[in-house]
C-alpha cells in the first residue's frame, strides 16, 4: 500500500474526532501561557515603559508601535509559508518551530525591556530593533502554535476546549501581571530593574512551558499533503469568504482591544485614581475565565460560535461606552464598565481561535489541501495590524490629550484623551466588528457537513486506490 493509501486508511479511522486527552488540552494551554509571558507583558506595559521609564514621547512611542506591529503582521505571513513548507517525521509540522524558537523569543523580550541609557536617539533605535526582532521571533512561534489547534482535532466542542485552555493560559499570565506588577507602576524612575528581572524570570519559566507543549500537544488530523506549495497555499485562501470576514472582524475587534490593553493602566491610575483596582480586575478575570472555560463548550453546542461572538462584541461595546461616560467620582460604575468590556473580550478571544480553525476545513473542502500555516498566518496578519492600529491610536490619544509622562497630575484634556482610548475607541471598533460578523456564513452545522464531506471524499479516494491495486494484481 502506498503512503497516500496509508494516510487515507488513517483518515477513515478518524483519530481527530475522538476526545482529546486532558494532558494535551493542558499542554496546549501552557503554550499560550508561555506566549503571553512575552506578548501580554508587552501589550500591558510596553507603552508605559517607553513613556515613563525610557522617556520616549507618547507620539514617538505610538509611531514605533504602529510601524513595528505592521512589520510583525508581514512577518506572520512569511512565517506561515515557512510552516506550510516544513514537516518533521517525529514532531510534525508545527512543534519544531515551538521547540527551537521559544528561547530566542523569550531572550528578546528581556532585551526589549532592558533599554540602556545611551541618549534619546540610541534608545529609540534600540527600542525599534529589539521590538522588531521580538515580533519576528513571536511570529515563528505563535503561527505554528495557533495552527496546531486545527491539527489536533476537527470537533467543534473539542476545539472550544483548546480555545478555552489557551485563554486560561493567557489570563493566568495577565492576572499575575495585573495583581502583582501593575500596582507597582506608580512612577517610572525606579522601574527598570523590575522590568529586567521580571523578563529574565519569564524567560526561564516560559522555556519550561513551551517544552511541555511540545511533548503533549500532538497532531492527530491526517494530512494528505505534508509540504504545501505556494500555489496550493494561495488556492486555499482564494475564495475563502469565512476566513476573509473573520479576518476583517478580528482586525476591528483587536483594534479596540489593544486600545484598552495599552491605556487601561493610565485609566485606573490617572482618571479613577484607583490603581489597586487593576489588581482587583485581574482577580475577577480569573474567575470569569474559569467560568467561561467551563461553560463555553456547552454554550457553543447550544448557540453556536457565531452568535456567541456577536454577544461578545456587544458586551465590549457596552463596557466601552460606560468607561467613556462614567464620572471619575463613580468608581464603581466605571469599574463595572471595565468588567463588562473584559467579559466580552474574554469570550471573543476564546471563540475566535475555534472559528479560525473551522476556516481551515472550509479551505480544504474547496481545494483538497490543508494549509493551516498560511490560513493562520493571514488571520494573524489582520490581528497584528489591528494590534498595531489599536496600540498606536491609544498612544495618539495620550498625545492628543497632552499626557504628562511620569505619572504627574494630568490636565482635563489629558484625562479626556485617556477616556477616548480606553472607552470610546473600543466601543466604536466593537460595533464595526459586530457588523462584519453578521455576514459570516460558516455556522457550526455547515462546518459539520463540510468535515463529513471531506472524510467521505477521502474514503472514496481510498476505495478507488484499493480497487486499482486489486485490478492490477488480478491482471
Amino acid at each position: 500500500m502506498t503512503m497516500t493509501e496509508q494516510n487515507s486508511t488513517q483518515a477513515i479511522s478518524a483519530p481527530a474526532v475522538a476526545p482529546l486527552p486532558k494532558r494535551s488540552i493542558i499542554g496546549y494551554g501552557a503554550g499560550d501561557a508561555a506566549n503571553n509571558l512575552a506578548f501580554t507583558t508587552a501589550t500591558m506595559f510596553l507603552l508605559l515603559y517607553y513613556t515613563d521609564v525610557v522617556g520616549i514621547s507618547a507620539a514617538a512611542a505610538g509611531t514605533l508601535l504602529l510601524v513595528v506591529r505592521i512589520f510583525d503582521a508581514f512577518a506572520d505571513v512569511f512565517a506561515g509559508r515557512m510552516v506550510d513548507k516544513t514537516y518533521h517525521k517525529k514532531l510534525g509540522k508545527f512543534r519544531p518551530f515551538i521547540m527551537f524558537g521559544s528561547v530566542p523569543l523569550l531572550l528578546l523580550s528581556v532585551a526589549t525591556f532592558s533599554i540602556p541609557q545611551i541618549g534619546q536617539t540610541g534608545m529609540l533605535i534600540w527600542a525599534y530593533v529589539s521590538y522588531t526582532l521580538l515580533g519576528l521571533a513571536y511570529s515563528f512561534v505563535n503561527i505554528p502554535f495557533g495552527s496546531l489547534a486545527g491539527a489536533m482535532t476537527q470537533v467543534s466542542s473539542e476545539r472550544a476546549k483548546l480555545a478555552s485552555a489557551r485563554t486560561i493560559g493567557a489570563v493566568a499570565v495577565g492576572s499575575f501581571l495585573g495583581i502583582f506588577i501593575a500596582p507597582l507602576m506608580k512612577g517610572g524612575e525606579n522601574l527598570q530593574p523590575l522590568f529586567t528581572t521580571l523578563t529574565i524570570i519569564f524567560a526561564v519559566v516560559g522555556t519550561g512551558l513551551y517544552m511541555f507543549t511540545v511533548f503533549t500537544a500532538k497532531e492527530r488530523v491526517v494530512r494528505e499533503v505534508t509540504k504545501v506549495s505556494l500555489k496550493q497555499s494561495m488556492s486555499t485562501l482564494k475564495g475563502n469568504k469565512p476566513l476573509l470576514l473573520l479576518c476583517i472582524s478580528s482586525f476591528l475587534f483587536l483594534t479596540g482591544q489593544l486600545a484598552i490593553s495599552s491605556i487601561q493602566i493610565y485609566y485606573f491610575r490617572d482618571v479613577l485614581h484607583s490603581l489597586p483596582l487593576y489588581a482587583v480586575m485581574a482577580i475577577v478575570n480569573i474567575f470569569l475565565t474559569f467560568g467561561l472555560a467551563a461553560l463555553l463548550p456547552r454554550l457553543v453546542r447550544l448557540a453556536g460560535k457565531k452568535r456567541l461572538y456577536l454577544v461578545a462584541g456587544l458586551l465590549m461595546a457596552v463596557g466601552g461606552l460606560i468607561v467613556f461616560i462614567a464620572p471619575a467620582s463613580m468608581v464603581w460604575f466605571a469599574f463595572t464598565g471595565v468588567l463588562i468590556a473584559q467579559l466580552g473580550i474574554m469570550m471573543a478571544n476564546m471563540l475566535v481561535w475555534a472559528l479560525e480553525a473551522d476556516t481551515v476545513e472550509y479551505g480544504e473542502w474547496r481545494t483538497g489541501v490543508r494549509s493551516e500555516g498560511i490560513t493562520y498566518a493571514l488571520f494573524s496578519f489582520t490581528r497584528k495590524t489591528g494590534q498595531a492600529v489599536g496600540g498606536a491610536l491609544a498612544a495618539y490619544a495620550l498625545a492628543w490629550g497632552g499626557y504628562a509622562s511620569g505619572g504627574a497630575a494630568q490636565s482635563d484634556h489629558a484625562l479626556l484623551g485617556i477616556r477616548v482610548g480606553s472607552g470610546l475607541l473600543p466601543m466604536v471598533f466593537a460595533i464595526l466588528a459586530i457588523a462584519i460578523m453578521f455576514l459570516y456564513p460558516l455556522t457550526d452545522a455547515k462546518h459539520k457537513e463540510i468535515v463529513a464531506d471531506i472524510e467521505g471524499r477521502r474514503k472514496e479516494r481510498l476505495d478507488a486506490a484499493l480497487n486499482r491495486r486489486d485490478s492490477e494484481e488480478n491482471s
